[in-house]
This record gives C-alpha cells, structure tokens and sequence, in this order.
C-alpha cells in the first residue's frame, strides 16, 4: 500500500514541486534523451499511462530497486527518475497489457508519492546538470570519453559511431554522454548511477572508466575469440587431412589399420598410463601409421603396444586383512610349518594395524621337497584375497629369461616378472619364485644377478624390463620364494630373502596328512567313497615306514593312489566285493616287498671301532655307522664311503686332536707312522659330506686305537675343533627323529644347540630319548665309553727337573 504522503527528504522551502503520474519500472533505467518501448501490465501503472495520455502526455518514470515486488512503497523505488512524455498511442496487448513508445526529457528528483484515484502521483523536481561550463578540463573528459566510446564503437558493431561526430557545444556534451550510456552495455546498476550524477564532469569520468573495462573486456573476448577460432580452423583442418588420409588409406588397401589404431588409441586414454608410457605408446603409433600393415615393423610396433596395453599399471586389489581368516585357511590346508604360518600371521596383523604398510616381505620358504612350500604360498595368497602367479626358475640361466629381450630380436618377449604381472592383472599379486635355488648360470649372464633388481625393496620401483624398456613399478609386489638348498643362493640374493626353513615331516604328521588331505582329496578324484577303501593306522605307518624315505608326502601320496588304483580293479574284477581293506598281505602283493628298510643296529652290544653318528638329508634324517680300523702300515689314511671335502677335513681334524692327546689316551705318540688307518661309512654309493660328524668320526678312532669299545645305544651328532671343541650343527629336529626311529636311547649333541631343542620338543615328541650336552671332546669320551679311556697325565717331579738343570747349568759353567 502506498501512502498519501512519504517523504524522502526535507527540501527548502523556495524549490517548485511538480506532480506527475507515477510509473515504476521492474529492471529498466530510462536516462534522459532516450526513446525507448515499454509493455505496462500493472493496473496502477495503465491506470497512470491512461490518465497522462487525457491530459498533457507526461509521466514521471524511476526504476524499481527490487524487481519482485508489485506494490512498491516510496522506499522500493528510486527517488532519481526521469519525467518523459508519450509519444504515440498505446497499442492494447492480448493480456491487456499497453505497450507504449516514450522519450525521456530530463532529470528529476521524488520527494513524494501518494494515490490518486486508481495511479500513484508522484511530487518530483527538476535536475539541473551542474558543472557545465566551457572549461578546458570538461573538453579534456569530453574527447577522453569521445575517444573511449569510438573504440568501444568499433568491437560492438551495434553501437552507433555517428552519435559524437559532429559535437560543438557544452549543451550537445550533455545531451550526447546520456546518448552514449544508452548505446553502452551497460548493467541496471550503472545506469542508475549515471542517471543520478548531475555533475557533467563526473558524469563524464565515470562513464569512460566504464567504457574502458567495457573496452578492455571486448579486446579480451576478441583474444578468446580468435584463439577458439584458430582451434577450431586447425580442428577443421585435421579434420580434412585425416578424412584424406583415410580416402588414400582406403585406396591403398590400409582402411583396416587406420581403424585399428583408431581403437587402440581409445582403449590407451582409459588406461590413463604414466606420462613416459603415454609417450612412448604414442611414438610408436604414429610409426604404425606410417608402416605397411603387413610389414615386420609394424608387427613388433603393434606387439609392443598390446604389451603396454596388458599390463596393470594402476589396477589393485584389496587386501582381505583378517588373521582369523588366515589362521583358518592355513591351518586348513597345511599341517604343522607353525614358523611359517607364524610369520605370515605376523604380515597380516602388522597389514591390519598399519595402513601406510605397502612393502611386502620377501619370503624363502626353504626345505626338502614335498613338505608344501608351493601349497603354502597359495595358500597366503588366499588368505590375502590376491592373485597367485607361480613362475618357475629351475634350470633358468639366461639374464634374458628375468629382464626380456630387446625389440631389436626376432621374437623378442618381456621377461618371466612382466609376464607374470600382464597375467595377474593387478599391481599387487602374490608371485612365487618356484626353485630359486635351481637357477644356474653361463656365457648369456646370471639370472640371480637380475633377480636382485626385482626382489630388492629400493630397486624395483624403477624395475626396468629390456623389451618395455619403460620403468614399471614392483614395489607392491609380495614375492615368495622357494629352495631346497639355501647354500645354492648367491650371497646378495640370499642377503634380500627372509628364510623360513620347513623341516621334514614326521612319520605321526605324515599319517595325519594323508588321514586329513591325500587320502580324500584322492578318494573324491578316483570317485571311491569312504566305505569302499579301508586302511588301518598300523597299515598306514607300515606303508610310511617301509615304503617311502622322503622329507614329504609325494611319494606317500603316490604309493596311497596306485593302492586306490588296485582297489578298483579288484571292485571291478569282482562285483560281489563292495569294498576293499587294506591289509598288510595286499601290500605286499599290491606294492612288492618293503623297498626302504632301516639300518640295522646293534644297540645291546658295544664294538671296537664303531660309532654311530646322525646326519641330514633332503629326504629327513639318518644315521651314519662309522667303522675304523687300524692296521700295521706306512701312516696313510684312507677315507671311503664317498665323503666329501668338509667330511674328509673332519676326519683330518679329528685325527689330530688324538695325537694331541696320544699319551692321555695311552698311545704311542709315534702311531700315525706306524699305522694304517681306513676310515669307512657304509652305504657307499651314496655322497656325504658336512662337519657334524666330526665327533663320531674321533669316537670311532679313539676306539679303534685304544682297543676299548664304545657304546652301542648311543648316537652322537658334532663338529670338532683341534682343541677338542664340540660346534653347533643343523637338522637338530631331523637327526633326533632319526635316532628315535632306530631304537637308540641317548643321544651326545653340542651344547650350543640346546636353546633350539626347546622348539623341537614342541614339533616332535622326545619321549624315552635321552639328550646330553657336549661342550669338549673330552665329555663325549667319558659319556660314549663303557671304559673312559682318557687318562690324566701323571705330574713329573720338580726336584729331579731342577737338580738335571743345575748340572746342565754346572757343565756349561765348566
């Protein structure tokens, strides 16, 4: 609602006041000597458009400050408008809205609005522009502006260049800088501000600095323009050279391959490949284009990309970081390893509470064949929710095989590590080095060299494949190694590897293996149910006893199908049968006469020039029957049974510990030249070597020479020194369950190992075998002998030294 009377302002008594009909305006500035359309839909506003045109055609025109309110109050409304006068006749819109045709005379200023029957009437003044004296300071913001608006005139080709051509007077100045605000761009604000500056001078001087943003801006979007013109003429022009390019590709047959790059050219922008891959992928496309289809070139440029285009480069699985359902599925496919199922708890635990843990380690799993070193690394993979991609590397002994050969060869490939990696699809797959210890080398290089780039942590960020030639990125990668034989390794990559070492199996654990997994893993292949093949526990020992020597369980399982085999011929061969047990006839019959039988001992007798000794082998452990005999002779020693070099140097070594302590023993100090020694461990057809038997070796001497038995139930494992020192050895658990197998009761072992019994005690039961500890040769004798043949010296009296060496001392005196 609008009120009779609202002032803005007090005003001075002496100015006139002029009523005029009102008419608002939503976002439309009308400045003065303008002529503009306007559609007038309000009523009050048609009411005020119908009442000027009965009498004298003028109406008071200001603009609205806030576009959405219908009724305006004096506060809504500018008090800066301008009066105007109708020039024609309104025309009457469908919507009875008027459109009439106004010019805008001049300033003036509301001091109030009110009603006046159906229109608001408006009190208003006249806006004399001020400052528009003939001064050299007004010309100068004159031509500035002049100048100003003939630029903006020729980068807006609507705005008319011949509104300041022909300015003479101060008078015309006025009039044109309202002209030329009305033929500017420029915004509601901006023309309410100039229509509300009197003042010619600052009038002038704000419109030009419009003007010249105006300016500025326009120049901007002339520089944008043509730049956006000159991409789109170069596109254009691509465009038709490609086209041609396609037309003479199609003439010459090649209308395939350009489509064949086309595709790869769309599947490499999803790959989004680091900028070296990117470069190199374009290069060598460009090079394909320009090649015959049917050319080698283009063959091995077109192998080469699909090669990039197939490996992962950003692509990573997510860990599934659960030790509860790790533990389950190691502890479901594997029996015992517990230090090997210990370390990889401990990755995925440390996995789980660190988020920032990206390296792997890189694990050797190094032991006899058979006991599940490639199970056990699928395993991990499993548990880790990863890809498993086994690469084998024995009998490997080309650098090339790691690295890949240079595209410069004739079917040239990458190495064995990116062929893995394009197979796993991810950057972070499990990849098991099957037989590292297998890998071998000659005149193309060593492979083990080229390993240390691929399992070293700070080096294969950067692994550098000849064939890519291109850095590809390992570092996510969690290697897993294999090895029967960890001295086979290069020391450096030996260096790189955590060795978990599994042990053999026992002849209990290998029961329960083939109890829990080989029997129904082969029973579901031969489709045999459960009832329809029986085997008892004692049957089953007899078969893992006397029939397999292995570390394992290959041969166990093995020997396990053929009777499985044999059990359908004869459910077969014979309808009436609905199953078959295994009885220890049937294995003879089935599988032959025992094939391994154990070494016979004597345990209850004690012998001169025997000793017993217990080793270590690939297959689990052994013992050694270490016979000497002393004959009348030159002093030779002959050595037999094919001992290697280190055994051989124990022999050595123990031969000269006893003439060290010939006297105490009570031989002849004089016996190495006067006697033969032959020195023989049975089964000679089988190589050994290693120290550990040294103190066996000394055993079985000392007894030869002295005439004085040792003991039978006894079995000893140790290296000897020269001083008669008792050294530490390996295959603890091994050895001790090999002495357990063949009935001895006690066994000697170095001092040194008796920390690692603890841990065996927990694999293997030790019960009913007695362990000593051995620090000197001396402890072994006293405890290996029914008769300790080591005597103590008896001391030599001092007086009858010093009367000899006074008389020695006289005689030289005289």
């Amino acid at each position: 609602m609008v009120t009779k009377e609202t002032h803005i302002q007090p005003q001075p008594a002496f100015e006139t006041f002029h009523t005029l009909p009102l008419l608002p305006l939503k976002n439309v500035v009308i400045l003065p000597k303008s002529i503009i359309p306007i559609v007038v839909g309000r009523d009050i506003s048609i009411h005020a458009v119908e009442y000027a045109l009965k009498t004298d055609r003028l109406l008071f025109i200001t603009a609205q400050k806030d576009q959405r309110i219908e009724n305006p109050t004096i506060d809504d409304l500018f008090a800066c408008g301008t009066t105007a006068v109708i020039l024609q006749e309104p025309v009457r819109m469908p919507n009875g809205a008027l459109k009439i045709l106004v010019e805008s005379t001049s300033r003036a200023r509301m001091h109030e609005m009110f009603m006046t029957g159906s229109f608001i009437s408006a009190n208003f003044t006249s806006l004399p522009t001020d400052g528009n004296e003939d001064t050299t300071e007004l010309w100068a913001l004159w031509r500035n502006l002049r100048r100003l608006y003939l630029d903006y005139t020729k980068l807006d080709e609507r705005a008319p260049a011949n509104l300041v051509e022909h300015i003479r007077i101060v008078a015309d100045i006025d009039g044109a800088v309202d002209t030329i605000a009305v033929h500017s761009n420029l915004s509601f604000e901006e023309r309410q501000s100039i229509l509300e500056l009197s003042d010619l001078s600052k009038r002038i001087a704000t419109l030009a600095r419009i003007l010249q943003r105006e300016v500025d801006i326009m120049h901007a979007e002339l520089r944008i323009r043509g730049h956006v013109q000159t991409q789109i003429e170069q596109n254009q022009r691509e465009y038709y050279l490609t086209e041609q390019i396609k037309a003479i590709q199609k003439e010459l047959g090649r209308e395939d391959q350009a489509a064949e790059i086309e595709e790869l050219r769309r599947k490499l922008e999803k790959l989004n490949l680091p900028t070296e891959a990117q470069k190199r992928v374009d290069k060598e496309l460009r090079r394909l284009e320009q090649m015959p289809p049917l050319s080698s070139e283009a063959s091995v440029s077109r192998h080469y990309i699909e090669w990039i285009m197939g490996l992962p480069w950003h692509t990573k699985s997510e860990d599934t970081i659960s030790i509860n359902h790790a533990e389950k599925i190691l502890s479901s496919n594997h029996a015992g390893l517990t230090k090997a199922k210990e370390r990889i708890i401990e990755f995925i635990a440390a996995k789980k509470f660190s988020k920032k843990l990206d390296r792997s380690p890189i694990l050797c799993l190094a032991g006899p064949p058979g006991v599940g070193k490639t199970s056990l690394a699928k395993s991990i993979s499993d548990a880790l929710g990863r890809d498993f991609i086994r690469i084998s590397l024995g009998g490997i002994r080309d650098e090339a095989e790691i690295r890949g050969h240079r595209r410069t060869y004739i079917g040239a490939l990458p190495g064995k590590i990116i062929q893995a990696m394009r197979k796993a699809n991810t950057i972070n797959p499990v990849i098991l080095l099957d037989e590292i210890d297998k890998m071998s080398r000659d005149v193309h290089g060593d492979p083990a060299a080229a390993l240390l780039e691929v399992l070293d942590p700070e080096q294969n960020k950067t692994f550098m494949d000849h064939f890519l030639d291109l850095e590809y990125d390992l570092s996510q990668v969690m290697f897993i190694a294999t090895a029967n034989m960890i001295d086979n390794i290069p020391y450096p990559l030996f260096d790189r590897l955590e060795i978990i070492n599994l042990s053999g199996y026992t002849d209990q654990e290998k029961m329960d293996i083939a109890r829990a997994f080989l029997i129904p893993r082969n029973l579901k292949e031969h489709d045999l149910k459960t009832t329809q093949f029986n085997i008892e526990d004692t049957v089953l020992a007899t078969i893992v006893d006397q029939y397999t020597k292995e570390a394992g369980v290959r041969q166990l399982e093995r020997v396990l199908t053929k009777l499985m085999r044999k059990a359908i011929q004869a459910i077969l061969a014979d309808t009436k049968i609905k199953a078959v047990e295994i009885t220890p006839e049937r294995i003879i019959e089935w599988l032959g006469n025992p094939i391994f039988k154990k070494t016979a001992l004597d345990t209850e007798k004690a012998h001169v020039g025997l000793a017993t000794g217990l080793a270590w082998t690939e297959v689990g452990g052994d013992i050694l029957e270490i016979e000497t005999s002393v004959l009348p002779g030159k002093g030779t020693v002959t050595l037999t049974g094919q001992l290697g070099d280190v055994m051989q140097e124990s022999a050595q070594a123990a031969l000269s510990y006893i003439r060290s302590r010939a006297e105490e023993l009570g031989i002849k100090p004089s016996f190495h030249t006067s006697k033969d020694i032959h020195i023989h461990i049975p089964e000679g057809a089988t190589p050994k070597d290693g120290p550990s038997a040294g103190i066996t070796i000394c055993t079985a001497l000392i007894s030869a020479l002295t005439h004085k038995p040792s003991r039978g139930d006894i079995a000893m494992t140790g290296e000897i020194t020269l001083r008669g020192r008792v050294l530490a050895i390996g295959g603890l658990k091994e050895k001790l369950l090999a002495a357990k197998q063949h009935g001895l009761k006690t066994v000697i072992i170095p001092q040194e190992n008796e920390s690692e019994l603890k841990d065996t005690r927990k694999e293997i039961s030790l019960d009913g075998l007695d362990i000593v500890f051995a620090k000197t040769m001396d402890e072994v004798i006293a405890f290996a002998f029914m008769q300790n043949p080591l005597t103590p010296l008896k001391p030599t009296k001092a007086k009858k030294k010093t009367k000899k060496k006074k008389s020695s001392q006289q005689k030289a005196g005289k």
